[in-house]
């Protein structure tokens, strides 16, 4: 094979219909745009959202609820993951640089301990935040808490 010899696949290239060229194309005279009115004209633009007067959709429904500015999103991480994580990599102490090189988080993420799980050893546990039943969990099996 050459790049003389290269063809596109038969019937995969159409020719585009051109529009307003005489009658005999059958496309010809009001070039498929009908008769008078300004969608017939060149320079033709309607507004994104008009409904020809009437009352536009975005404009019916009615607006609710609000985006709080101040909100802190914080990446969720179990008990059970961190004793899991704590077990494979023999980690005494598990911080959150621990956490993003586990890939759990990313690294300008906020970390929340939540309390789903048990934990099988002491383990001292570093985050930004903790819910009542983590710190709960985490000072029964003699660990500490700290917050970042």
């Amino acid at each position: 094979m050459e790049l003389h010899n290269l063809h596109p696949a038969v019937g995969s290239n159409k020719k585009k219909r051109r529009i307003g060229r005489g009658p005999g194309s059958g496309k010809g005279g009001t070039s498929t745009r009908g008769h008078k009115g300004a969608k017939s004209r060149s320079g033709y633009k309607q507004k994104i959202g008009f409904e020809g007067g009437q009352m536009p959709l975005q404009r019916r429904l009615p607006k609710y609820g609000f985006k709080n500015i101040n909100r802190v999103e914080y990446k969720a991480v179990n008990i059970m993951t961190i004793d899991a994580l704590a077990e494979k990599a023999g980690l005494e102490k598990v911080t959150v640089a621990d956490l993003v090189n586990a890939g759990l988080v990313r690294s300008k993420q906020l970390v929340k301990v939540l309390g789903m799980g048990e934990l099988s050893r002491k383990i001292d546990v570093e985050a930004h935040a903790f819910s009542k039943k983590a710190e709960e969990i985490i000072t029964a099996a003699g660990g500490q808490i700290t917050k970042v």
